[in-house]
Order: C-alpha cells, then sequence, then structure tokens
C-alpha cells in the first residue's frame, strides 16, 4: 500500500510499504477516505521532533473497516469509523476515568512500528474500544466526511482546551492561536454557552474564520500589546477563561497575562521552545488555574459527534487545502509555508 513516511527536516515522502493487516485478536484494519495534516506534524517536519528515517507520520482519519479480528464484536466490515489520534483498550484504570490519552496499553499513530492515518489503510489495536461508528450515508457527503475528521483530533482538542479553561454561560473567553486548534476553541466555547470570545491572531483569513465560529471580537497584536488590548476589552480584568493554542514561550506568556484573577488557562499546544513562559508568581498572586495536556478525543467523540451531525456546529472550514494521498508533501510544505491553515487529505 502507499502511505507517507518522513526521512529528514523537510524530506517527506509517499512510497509503497507493507499492507495493514491483522496481527491481533483484537485489531482492525481500516481503509482510509480522510485524513489531514496537523499542526503538530510539522515539529518534526522541520526537524524539532525526532523522527527515524522511514517512519510513518499522520494521526487524524476516518474509513471503511476492511478487515476485523476474532475479538472484535463492536464493528464490522464495511463500517464507517471515525479514528481518535491514539488507540486504547478501554478497559484500563485511565481509560475507564476517562484519560483514553493515558491508557496503559495504548498508543500514537504513526509511532515507530505502527501505520500513520496519511495512507491508504491503518491498522487499528483495540478496535472495538478506539474506533467509533459513523452513519453509512456519511461516506458520500464530503461536506459532512470533512467535518467528522475533525473528531479525530482538532475539534476534540479545541473542546478539552475550552473545557479546561473553564468556558460557560456568562463568561469571557480569550483564544491564543489562530491555528486549526484555536479556532476550533472559540467554537467550542461558542457551544458551551461562553458570552463574548476574543480571539487573538494575525492573519485575517484566520480571524474572519473565528468570526464565523462566534469569536466576538479579534485582537491582532502580539506580546505585551495583546495583553493590553485584551485588557482594554475587558475593563482591565482579563478572561474569566484562556485557551493557550500555540504552545511557545510567548504564547504561553501572553495567555497568563490576560487572565482574569481567579481565571483558567486551558492549554493544549505542543509544548516547543525555550521554556514554559510560566510565572507562578503571577499565577499564585492572581488565583490562576492551569489544566489541558494531552486531549483524550475519545472520550469526548460521543459528546460533539451529534452535534456535528445535525449541524449545530461545523468545523469543517478549518480545511482550507485538499490534496490526494501522493501529494502529501505538497501540502506539509503548504502548511509549513503558512499558504494553508490545515490540509485535508483524501484517498
Amino acid at each position: 500500500m502507499r502511505a507517507t513516511t518522513i526521512h529528514a527536516p523537510f524530506d517527506m515522502r509517499v512510497q509503497d510499504v507493507p499492507d495493514a493487516v491483522v496481527r491481533e485478536p483484537a485489531d482492525a484494519v481500516v481503509r482510509v477516505l480522510r485524513a489531514c495534516i496537523c499542526g503538530s506534524d510539522l515539529w518534526a517536519y522541520r526537524g524539532e521532533s525526532a523522527r527515524q528515517p522511514g517512519q510513518r507520520i499522520g494521526h487524524e482519519f476516518l474509513g471503511i473497516v476492511e478487515e476485523t479480528g476474532s475479538e472484535v464484536t463492536g464493528i464490522r466490515r464495511g463500517d464507517l469509523v471515525v479514528a481518535p489520534f491514539m488507540w486504547s483498550d478501554g478497559v484500563c484504570d485511565y481509560c475507564r476515568e476517562g484519560l483514553t490519552t493515558s491508557c496503559e496499553h495504548g498508543g500514537f499513530w504513526g509511532s515507530v512500528g505502527s501505520d500513520g492515518g496519511q495512507g491508504e489503510a491503518v491498522r487499528v489495536p483495540f478496535a472495538d474500544a478506539t474506533l467509533v461508528r459513523l452513519p453509512k450515508d456519511a461516506a458520500s457527503d464530503d461536506h459532512l466526511l470533512s467535518a467528522l475528521l475533525t473528531l479525530s483530533d482538532v475539534l476534540g482538542t479545541g473542546h478539552h482546551a475550552a473545557l479546561g479553561a473553564g468556558a460557560r454561560p456568562g463568561v469571557t473567553v480569550a483564544v491564543v492561536g489562530d491555528g486549526a486548534v484555536g479556532l476550533c476553541a472559540v467554537l467550542a466555547a461558542k457551544r458551551l454557552g461562553a458570552e463574548r470570545i476574543i480571539a487573538l491572531g494575525r492573519h485575517q483569513v484566520r480571524t474572519d474564520i473565528a468570526r464565523g465560529f462566534g469569536a466576538t471580537d479579534v485582537v491582532a497584536e502580539r506580546g505585551d500589546d495583546a495583553v493590553a488590548a485584551v485588557r482594554e476589552l475587558t475593563r482591565g480584568q482579563g478572561a474569566h477563561a484562556v485557551v493557550e493554542a500555540v504552545g511557545t514561550e510567548q504564547s504561553m506568556r501572553t495567555a497568563v497575562g490576560i487572565t482574569r484573577d481567579g481565571g483558567a488557562i486551558g492549554f493544549v499546544g505542543v509544548p516547543h521552545g525555550s521554556g514554559t513562559g510560566l510565572d507562578l508568581g503571577v499565577m499564585f498572586d492572581g488565583n490562576i488555574a492551569l489544566r489541558g495536556g494531552v486531549a483524550p478525543v475519545r472520550t469526548y467523540i460521543p459528546e460533539l459527534l451529534p452535534d456535528v451531525l445535525d449541524g449545530t456546529i461545523d468545523p469543517s472550514p478549518v480545511f482550507d487545502l485538499t490534496v490526494g494521498l501522493e501529494d502529501v508533501p505538497a501540502g506539509y510544505k503548504a502548511m509549513d509555508e503558512r499558504t494553508a491553515l490545515k490540509v485535508l487529505v483524501t484517498n
């Protein structure tokens, strides 16, 4: 089968690799219909996170079940399914508590020895616990498929950030970062009933999407100027709930600087750079809470899926470029050069 592999910084290739096959009784093989490129994939692309030459990549996909192991009972061949960005067994202590990303037997698509989502097919361990069945007729609806694909990572991660920040009716939410996760956090905050949503971003195409998702204000400044702008919008107090969706030292400093006393930061930006930007003294004095991390999106899919299916929320605008599998390397280049927000991959 064909799959995307990474060989060195900026060296992505689509190559022939061994077919995905059932190895364990709890496995399934999913033929990928839709995948995408994540902003976090760019750290490997740029050489900022280590990968072995030839390693698979991609962790967001949905598709059709082609084969199941002997112990799989919840899904069957022909089912349309979406996969969260990590597999999990569904029965360990962490899974029972909803923290599927800490599953004792879990793993990440594209890790050494596993299939990546940016390929023709994927072997899925613990298929019953990992995969979520979707309506079969969605397979013929391109727009709906795009929206459903966001359940694999970006929508659930935005939801995780909004929950961690404490988005709820009557509060002001500020979102640091205008990437796909930040935009989905705006959508999630709106869904959770936030009264006012301030999107921090400099790219009008992206902030226009943020407004469409529910942002009431846009702040284009950065650093201290951004802090001052948000404070001005909030009578000097800052936002009750702040999402940090970038992962740099500057973005975290901004998040801390715009959080209202007694508020919280929900952080989901994969940390990278020279430090965290956290000033514990400021956080202590202001009673500011910090929550977040790797989003257990498998736990959130059942809650978010009905709203995507009925059109209550439509996260599909985060995809602004579509490529076929053979053109995935060009998709990485477009995202790295910021000519694309998030790239959809079709098979």
